[in-house]
């Protein structure tokens, strides 16, 4: 293709929100998700200055996307207020604790905010459908989870539940690419290979957790995220809409003049390890 082409290309694609299937061009996703990312920045020091306590839970099946969110929404942040929390298999000890206690460490405290990468949904979903816990174990977090996530609330958190909704044929199409891709491959655990068999049994505890959790005071708010690109610019969009902030962005900074060396002289720089410049 020539340069004039390429360029007619472009400017044709700039020009375009959506392609002819509907999607989002990648020129239009990319500027809009630098102003979300903008926005999260200012969201992120009204917290800072405000002493808010921000929890966000993201759950899904299985590639869903949920990962991609979290990092889009993280990227521009600083990781010392808002941190993600993806916490592995329980430990044997923390098998025999309250089982919300291993999530209560992970809160924020004033001026923070968590993402949770799965969370203690686990129960209702994973664990559940297949066997890792007892039918009372999972009857009692039906039960008490909906009075931990109000006494959260009555506590200051803001809670805030995202459900990432994604059909069959999708879910397919990204494991397989997750199979083809090696650096994506180390996503595709046994476990989420045996999630594709219980897809119904999956479909149920999904809808047995919201009848149950879908509460007022921390509402299910549902991601259609069969486009991924659309999912993240919806999702990010919707989080800042829950909390109303203001702009408090630093007035810009005018560096002071570097003051001279006053007689410091630099060591030899044969006497330092440098990486091998291969680029």
């Amino acid at each position: 293709m020539t340069s004039e082409k390429k360029q007619s290309s472009n400017k044709s694609e700039s020009t375009r929100e959506k392609r002819k299937d509907g999607r989002i061009t990648n020129v239009h996703y990319e500027k809009e998700l630098a102003k979300l990312q903008i926005e999260l920045v200012k969201l992120q020091e009204w917290i800072k200055a405000k002493g808010l306590k921000v929890v966000c839970i993201f759950e899904g099946r299985d590639a869903a996307g949920k990962g991609g969110v979290i990092k889009r929404i993280t990227e521009s942040l600083n990781p010392r207020i808002c941190r993600v929390v993806a916490l592995g298999t329980p430990t044997e000890r923390e098998k025999t604790q309250w089982y919300f206690q291993r999530y209560v460490p992970h809160l924020p405290a004033a001026g923070e905010m968590v993402l949770f990468d799965r969370s203690w949904y686990n129960r209702a979903g994973v664990e559940h459908v297949m066997g890792f816990c007892t039918e009372e174990e999972y009857q009692e977090f039906m039960r008490s989870c909906p009075e931990f996530e109000r006494m959260l609330v009555r506590s200051g958190i803001i809670l805030i539940k995202y459900w990432f909704s994604v059909s069959d044929e999708e879910q397919e199409r990204r494991f397989q690419g997750r199979i083809k891709d090696p650096t994506k491959r180390w996503k595709l655990s046994p476990m989420d290979v045996e999630s594709r068999n219980r897809w119904v049994e999956y479909s149920r505890a999904k809808d047995q957790m919201f009848a149950h959790t879908d509460i007022k005071q921390a509402p299910w708010y549902v991601v259609n995220a069969d486009v991924k690109k659309h999912a993240r610019l919806n999702c990010i969009k919707h989080l800042l809409s829950m909390i109303d902030y203001k702009d408090l962005t630093p007035d810009e900074i005018e560096l002071p003049r570097r003051k001279k060396g006053g007689g410091y002289v630099r060591p030899p720089m044969t006497d330092q390890t440098f990486v091998p410049e291969h680029h």
